[in-house]
């Protein structure tokens, strides 16, 4: 893109605004590089008021290929080959048709779909992990397929896919560069869709730009803290908001 075409992109949104979405970006990149999930989970709380509903999975899908890919590589050493293929294939079905779905919404049905998944996705977390759910490779396959569908046409779908991991057996730094991996992949399946469909706009890449610039270096800062900050405090906070936030976009949606 020009400068020309970038100012044009951003001529909808205020300096402050820009500012609000870049100081988003910084901290959900910190908070995604310790616990894995972050960006797809509150991106869409500031996001929405000032871009709206409809672009929202488009901007975070491509500003994820910085964030996760900077997420890989610091946690490359990491990285569970099998596992992470197995995600890959059994998902790729799924993530082409959830995204192609996505751009048939409206931005009612949009704000709908990213609360419900928000607000969901917690507990559903908590309830596989109390209920000391374990998934061999052929159950990691099932789940993965079904998984697919979320990752393509949702917002916040990596929140489950952690929890697919941990039950697969991975923990720690594993967990954190195996789910990094496959949403840089399948990323690339969700904006080819979008793109073909016309979702991929000039403001939805200037955004993602911007998040993912602001956002690259915070993997690397993140892998210095993975083994001092204790993750269940910051992570109990995040739950609460990534709740609390999907009921507000729900509510929201339902008044219009």
């Amino acid at each position: 893109m020009t400068s020309a075409a970038v100012l044009a992109a951003f001529a909808g949104i205020s300096l402050p605004q820009l500012l609000l979405i870049a100081a988003m970006g910084v901290l959900t990149s910190l908070i995604g590089g310790v616990a894995g999930y972050g960006t797809g989970a509150l991106m869409p709380l500031v996001l929405v008021p000032i871009v709206g509903a409809a672009p929202i999975v488009p901007i975070i899908a491509i500003s994820a290929m910085m964030t996760n890919t900077s997420r890989a590589a610091a946690f490359r050493k990491s990285i569970d080959p099998r596992r992470a293929m197995i995600v890959l294939v059994s998902a790729f079905p799924g993530c082409a048709l959830g995204a192609y779905g996505y751009t048939l919404l409206t931005s009612v049905g949009v704000m709908i779909l990213i609360g419900s998944m928000l607000a969901l996705s917690v507990p559903l977390r908590r309830f596989l992990r109390a209920r000391g759910f374990r998934l061999d490779d052929r159950r990691l396959a099932v789940a993965a397929a079904a998984w697919g569908v979320l990752m393509g046409g949702t917002s916040g779908a990596g929140i489950i896919l952690l929890a697919m991991l941990m039950a697969a057996g991975l923990d720690g730094a594993a967990v954190i560069g195996t789910d990094a991996l496959v949403s840089v992949l399948l990323g690339v399946i969700k904006i080819a869709v979008f793109a073909c469909a016309g979702a991929i706009t000039g403001q939805v890449i200037a955004v993602a730009l911007l998040i993912g610039f602001v956002a690259f270096p915070g993997a690397f800062f993140a892998r210095a803290l993975v083994a001092r900050l204790p993750i269940h405090i910051h992570a109990a906070l995040l739950d609460a908001v990534v709740m609390i936030g999907g009921a507000v976009m729900i509510i929201g949606a339902l008044r219009r």
